[in-house]
């Protein structure tokens, strides 16, 4: 990972000297809510929105890109985020990198890469500046996973055949990634389960771990640290993810792929486990009608982390998906999003019950008051089943809701 940085600097070197376009972008989202839910997830209990039971209002997100570009196909980008609410607030980085793309050639080719700290391209839904969600304020609990735990240092590379040059409406890409900084992905995901927000883990930040039996002082994960710092290096072996895209002009696109982070899940440091987590996932988006969209996702894996002993100590399977059905005329949008998601625990160990089973519903109704003002309301609702739960002394099986307004201004 050393040697990305380094040839991210050089060839930041090589271009200063070229002519550079300077683009700032962003959004500033304020909410104002009340949730029907338990302890959130974000200050270490199991509620599953980004906000604990109550009233609140919060800056939701301030977020911002910056985009260097020059005339050799070259640009960099810095992207930053920050919350303001009861909750836990911050404000950091959340990618930085280096991006190149060619022009095509005859044969109506064109190469991309980039280099640095990135989300893999799997979302549909998180497409607005700074990872933001268009369509609704809480991303799908499947998207919500890769905003808290997925992220990598690494570099991407793909290679597009664009139809517009063969009189086509097809375009057709493939993609592959290599990148390190992502061993504890799946600690999250095992120990508070799918969870549903807008938050992103800022680089470096440590997330709070949930109390649960097997943590406690004598018992199996007593080790394990109180929280998690997802974005760590830990066995020095390099994951991958591959990716490939259809995408039709004018009606919508499918694409697939696989992430595989290719960890040692038997290596620890300051309690610190290394993961090894993998999973496939496939996302469409097709226009129906003018003004109507059905776009949808699913993702499906498996994680392990073991003792140095190379014994099983988490063991899961995890599922989650959703459908979307996004209705737009004039200034006003409509998005309904329903979800299901899992997660299965094929390991013994005992106090550390990672079984979850849940149901979840999204109402969106959005208005764009100017070009860039849009206020929003939203309704969420959560059915789960986690026996979890009962360690902290709240209901296995719980019914969550929340109501959200919202006015944000994107730049």
């Amino acid at each position: 990972m050393i040697k990305i940085f380094g040839l991210t600097i050089a060839l930041l070197s090589t271009c200063s000297v070229m002519a550079v376009e300077t683009e700032w972008h962003g959004l500033v989202d304020f909410r104002l809510g009340s949730a029907d839910t338990i302890d959130s997830y974000v200050d270490g209990g199991m509620g599953k929105f980004g906000q604990s039971d109550g009233q609140h209002l919060a800056l939701s997100q301030l977020g911002a890109e910056l985009a260097l570009s020059w005339d050799s196909g070259i640009s960099g980008h810095l992207v930053a985020n920050a919350y303001l609410d009861r909750e836990k607030s911050g404000a950091g980085l959340t990618e930085a990198y280096l991006k190149y793309r060619s022009l095509p050639n005859a044969a109506g080719l064109r190469w991309q890469s980039k280099a640095g700290i990135f989300y893999p391209a799997i979302s549909l839904e998180n497409n607005a500046f700074a990872w933001a969600s268009k369509n609704t304020l809480n991303s799908s609990t499947l998207n919500t996973w890769l905003g808290e735990e997925v992220r990598v240092l690494g570099a991407e590379f793909m290679l597009t055949r664009l139809g517009k040059l063969h009189n086509s409406k097809h375009d057709f890409s493939l993609s592959g990634a290599i990148f390190g900084n992502n061993d504890p992905a799946g600690a999250l995901l095992a120990w508070h389960g799918w969870t549903m927000s807008s938050r992103q883990t800022l680089w470096t930040e440590r997330l709070f771990l949930p109390d649960f039996e097997a943590s406690r002082p004598g018992n199996m994960l007593s080790h394990q640290a109180k929280e998690s710092d997802p974005f760590l290096e830990l066995d020095d072996r390099l994951g991958f993810h591959v990716k490939a895209r259809w995408k039709y002009r004018g009606k919508g696109e499918f694409s697939s792929g696989y992430y595989d982070n290719n960890g040692r899940p038997y290596i620890v440091k300051k309690g610190q486990y290394a993961w090894k987590t993998r999973f496939y996932h496939v996302g469409a988006k097709w226009r129906l009608a003018k003004g109507l969209e059905l776009s949808g996702q699913y993702l499906n894996g498996r994680t392990l982390m073991q003792s140095p002993q190379k014994m099983d100590v988490v063991n899961n399977d995890y599922a989650s998906g959703y459908l979307a059905l996004t209705k737009k005329w004039r200034q006003h949008q409509v998005t309904l999003r329903g979800e299901e998601f899992s997660v299965t625990d094929n390991d013994n160990t005992p106090g550390d019950n990672n079984n979850e089973y849940g149901k979840a519903m999204t109402v969106n109704y959005r208005y764009q008051y100017q070009r860039n003002w849009f206020f929003s309301g939203e309704f969420n609702w959560i059915d789960s089943n986690r026996p979890a739960r009962w360690y902290i002394g709240q209901p296995v099986a719980l019914t969550e809701r929340q109501l959200q307004f919202s006015a944000r201004y994107f730049f």
